[in-house]
């Protein structure tokens, strides 16, 4: 079985792991409506995309 010659030092450990790190997912606001959602996506509370209505949504009221 093959076994490491030399040890790993902390700095090339760390070198390999960088990639690891988690980030925040990136959100923007809603123009029409102010909801915070995920970019390139309708939104979920209002329906609107660029400006357009892509979904139908019921309003809070009507529920």
């Amino acid at each position: 079985m093959a076994v490491p010659f030399r040890r790993t030092s902390k700095t090339k450990k760390n070198m390999r792991r960088t990639h690891l790190v988690k980030e925040a997912p990136s959100v923007t606001t809603c123009p029409k409506c102010g909801a915070t959602i995920k970019p390139h996506r309708a939104c979920p509370e209002c329906g609107y995309y660029k400006g357009k209505e892509v979904i139908k949504v019921d309003s809070k009221e009507n529920k």
